[in-house]
């Protein structure tokens, strides 16, 4: 899903949500030349160079011969996407499409506003460019919702992330201790504090749709072993996002994993899809995820929250 684009200067928006609703057809489906249609990830492995995808995943291996120019040295390095996407209409094209680009609520990493999804037209013309010549025009503006909606909710779990710990672990841990609910609560008594604090801004990002993650191949494993609690189809795609972290003056790059998943639809038919967004582990950011986890299991195992609530009968008496 990493149809971001370098070369918009849209005044930057603070994000606490996704603020996209979810198209209502619920015939929608991911983008074709994003790896989101692929339905069966393979096992993770070491990077080679894939095929060109719309959501291109940066190879760890690019050959660096000035003198040969390779096929990556024609895409935009933060997102390695064409960058010269023509908004003209397409050889044999029946159908128009809007020309128009969304504004999406993430910041850049340079600061010079936000990034900005592409125009129907442009996801098309890139479509037909990947190899895609049997797209359906008609279905190319329901793609783009779908896409830009589960972009901005992979932000706003992000942004979740680092409101807790953006600050440090013992600020995140103070959040924590009072689980999901509390933390959640507490974010809008704190709204003020938080937004002295810089915001997080994407730096770049890369598409991995072959590489499965290892929490969803061990997902998968217990899937197999317990069918009736943990089984669940692979992930459709998977994405990496590098995350500028600022606080106090000093910059940190932080990397984000998110899993996307294809859930049952509703009764009405409308699409349910899953982000399972998570920090990469390191040293630090395993005591953050065990932090998030922990404290929340901890807050309603123990009955803090029923204390809670009872203190709060007791005060209102």
């Amino acid at each position: 899903m990493g149809w971001f684009w370098a070369d918009s200067s849209v005044s930057i928006v603070n994000a606490r949500g996704a603020p996209h609703p979810i198209p209502k057809d619920g015939n929608l489906t991911p983008p074709p030349a994003c790896p989101m249609h692929q339905s069966s990830p393979a096992v993770a492995k070491p990077p080679t160079p894939p095929a060109e995808s719309a959501c291109p995943y940066t190879p760890a291996d690019l050959p660096n011969d000035s003198a040969t120019p390779s096929k990556y040295s024609k895409y935009n390095p933060l997102n390695y996407m064409f960058s010269d996407l023509s908004q003209d209409r397409a050889e044999n094209q029946t159908v128009a499409l809007p020309t128009e680009r969304e504004p999406s609520t993430i910041p850049k990493g340079d600061g010079e506003g936000n990034w900005e999804y592409p125009s129907p037209q442009q996801m098309y013309n890139a479509l037909l460019r990947k190899g895609y010549t049997d797209t359906d025009a008609t279905a190319v503006e329901s793609m783009v919702s779908v896409h830009n909606f589960l972009n901005e909710g992979a932000w706003a779990e992000i942004v979740e992330w680092e409101r807790r710990f953006g600050r440090g672990l013992k600020k995140g841990w103070e959040i924590c201790r009072r689980g999901e609910e509390g933390a959640m609560a507490d974010a809008w008594k704190n709204l003020v504090e938080e937004q002295e604090v810089p915001q997080p801004k994407l730096l770049r990002f890369m598409g991995r749709p072959k590489e499965m993650t290892p929490k969803a191949a061990m997902i998968q494993v217990m899937g197999w072993i317990y069918p009736s609690a943990f089984g669940t189809e692979p992930p459709f795609d998977r994405h990496d996002w590098f995350v500028q972290r600022e606080y106090n003056g000093q910059k940190k790059e932080v990397r984000y994993v998110i899993d996307y998943y294809s859930g049952d639809p509703e009764p009405t038919g409308e699409p349910v899809f899953y982000l399972d967004v998570r920090p990469a582990v390191t040293p630090t950011a395993a005591v953050e995820r065990m932090m998030r986890w922990g404290g929340d299991v901890w807050y309603r195992a123990s009955g803090a929250k029923l204390r809670e609530t009872e203190g709060e009968r007791g005060r209102l008496n």
